[in-house]
């Protein structure tokens, strides 16, 4: 019972230590985002998403078609950090420039140069409140 508590305690304390590099990332990409860089922003990505698109311009039609939040976002906060299994979810909350408030689930992965987006998912912003 001890060592569970142990064990308990570490991967609480590991969560947060993440959390800034993670949040870091995707702040990177964002701003990478806003200046039309999609070189930059591209290599915020995870080597299997850089495979998937292959180059920075496919990655900036489905960013700039599919995720015009995260293309031109108004305002972002950050909401929880998750660990489900060996996978670490960073949820963010987007207000568009409209003001329509959308709500994405980033998939992220730790490589050895450090922490890339791994996919975003879109949820349902109606259960949250901004």
């Amino acid at each position: 019972m001890i060592f569970g508590l142990f064990i308990w305690l570490g991967c609480a304390t590991t969560l947060p230590a993440q959390e800034a590099d993670i949040q870091a990332t995707i702040d990177s990409q964002i701003e990478a985002f806003l200046a039309d860089d999609f070189e930059t922003a591209f290599g915020f990505a995870s080597p299997t998403l850089q495979r998937l698109f292959g180059t920075p311009e496919n990655f900036r039609n489905m960013v700039t078609q599919g995720y015009p939040m995260v293309w031109r976002p108004g305002n972002v906060r950050y909401l929880e950090l998750r660990e489900q299994g060996a996978t670490l979810w960073q949820r963010v909350m987007i207000t568009d420039r409209e003001g329509r408030v959308h709500v994405l689930d980033y998939r992220m992965l730790e490589t050895e140069n450090g922490w890339r987006i791994n996919g975003v998912q879109i949820l349902d912003s109606s259960d949250f409140s901004a």
